[in-house]
């Protein structure tokens, strides 16, 4: 594996690619999931859905083509998107009349139809979230986190008031954090962005933002309170208790599969792929060792363990291949199973096993008697060491120390030199958008958001040194 300081976009294409995640495919920026990639993804539908269901939510399917006319109805979100647009202008052999881009999101063609479906204070709240592929036409694309085209979910709500919206938009975020947190086991920091950060048309957008291992953010989730702007746009109205006409207020929020390089990203080490157990598609494997063949009974009893941990509903495979055990161990290490099982002849006589859990560097004899309870117990210590190490990692990279643009340059220069990542800097920014373009033009470093509980509050910009008007976070992103 290569040395991720050095170089982690070559350590990380090789981790996925040894994993077996993903395939390149003839279309630039397109990527074929493969079965482990795809299983990721499923168990954070799984995960996402019961939460939005739970809240109230309901899942619909709508069109891939939209019409060049809906985008043009919201100025801001027309130019937001446009760059990236690819276009159907033919099929059938005919030219269209009208142009129609692959969806980017889905906001103009869900307003148009809710200006149908809303008529009444009793159609509301809308509550609809669609799973879906979205295409944008990135210039730089790079697998899961950055491709034309990629998988997400999308939720669209419509409420009869600000206050119902803002509750949505916070609600939705909220979960967020707590799935990305919980079951991928990736600590973030949660805020609102700055005007030039925030979504195509959006009165306010905010996200929850990670640190990968070489110190870039990922924008992880985001929640967005539209207002009525698109409301407005697609004529979106509902009559009132007292028989008034007025405006809907709209949400969008969205999670895609970049939150699949996210988690390689943050918890993968020199060995390849590391995987918190709640998201592995395979947890557990069990694996044959020495003269096993000879000894009917090694597979008898590993069978048995492996209809226990499946009854419990542990994702677990028995590889009986005929490889070496070294390949075997090394194989499924890069793959990232989370706790690997070894049991020979030896092993028989004492009555154990062998446990290897993917992030620890030493084996450890288990009692075949206790096997699947410490099995269990340590795919959730695992589960939490993960997160620790991550959160450890965020804090000890997030720097509150940095008060102007020279401190800011010269901790790049010192990184740059030690060949240490220069991590996030949380700074105080005027809310002018100039210092804030000044800043990503001379640093490469963008406002990730502005944190909802900052850990310090600034007083100066850290380019002008005018008043702060925010605290905020500073990173180089993905």
């Amino acid at each position: 594996m290569s040395n991720k300081k050095m170089d982690f976009s070559k350590w990380y294409i090789e981790t996925i690619q040894k994993a077996d995640l993903m395939d390149y495919t003839p279309v630039r920026g397109c990527i074929a999931f493969k079965p482990d990639g795809y299983e990721l993804w499923e168990h954070i539908q799984e995960e996402m859905d019961r939460r939005f269901k739970e809240t109230g939510h309901r899942n619909a399917y709508f069109p891939m083509l939209i019409p060049e006319s809906f985008f043009q109805k919201e100025k801001d979100h027309i130019e937001g998107f446009s760059p990236e647009l690819p276009w159907v202008t033919e099929a059938a052999g005919e030219k269209l009349e009208e142009r129609l881009a692959l969806r980017p999101t889905s906001e103009t063609m869900i307003g148009h139809l809710y200006s149908d479906w809303i008529k009444s204070y009793r159609d509301l709240p809308v509550l609809i979230n669609q799973w879906a592929n979205v295409f944008r036409w990135e210039k730089k694309t790079l697998p899961f986190i950055r491709t034309s085209e990629f998988l997400w979910q999308e939720g669209h709500t419509a409420h009869v008031d600000e206050e119902d919206a803002r509750k949505e938009t916070m609600q939705m975020l909220t979960i967020y954090k707590e799935v990305v947190e919980g079951l991928l086991a990736i600590p973030v920091y949660d805020g609102q962005k700055t005007p030039s950060e925030r979504f195509a048309g959006a009165v306010d957008t905010y996200s929850i933002e990670a640190m990968m291992k070489d110190g870039k953010a990922v924008q992880a989730g985001t929640s967005h309170y539209l207002g009525t702007k698109f409301a407005e746009a697609f004529d979106i109205k509902f009559l009132t208790k007292e028989n008034k006409h007025e405006y809907v207020h709209t949400t969008s929020w969205g999670t895609s599969t970049r939150l699949i390089g996210s988690v390689i990203m943050v918890h993968g080490d020199e060995q390849g792929l590391v995987l918190p157990p709640r998201i592995a598609p395979t947890q557990v494997v069990l694996i044959p060792v020495g003269p096993w063949k000879k000894n009917p009974a090694i597979i008898e009893k590993l069978d048995e363990i492996f209809a226990i941990l499946k009854g419990k509903g542990i994702r677990v495979r028995l590889d009986d291949s005929d490889q070496s055990p070294g390949f075997k161990f090394n194989e499924w290490e890069l793959k990232g199973v989370p706790v690997r099982i070894e049991l020979g002849p030896r092993d028989l006589e004492k009555n154990q096993v062998m446990m290897k859990a993917r992030d620890e560097g030493d084996k450890i004899s288990v009692p075949l008697d206790d096997v699947v309870p410490i099995i269990e117990k340590e795919l959730e210590t695992m589960q939490t060491r993960l997160y620790d190490k991550a959160k450890a990692f965020l804090a000890e990279n997030s720097h509150t120390h940095i008060d102007t643009i020279e401190q800011l340059k010269q901790h790049l220069a010192e990184a740059e030199e030690k060949e240490i990542i220069p991590g996030w800097v949380l700074a105080g920014w005027c809310g002018d958008d100039a210092c804030e373009a000044a800043i990503k033009e001379e640093t490469k470093f963008t406002t990730r958001n502005i944190p909802f509980n900052p850990p310090v509050k600034k007083h100066t910009c850290i380019y002008c040194d005018k008043e702060a008007e925010h605290t905020v976070w500073f990173a180089r992103a993905y």
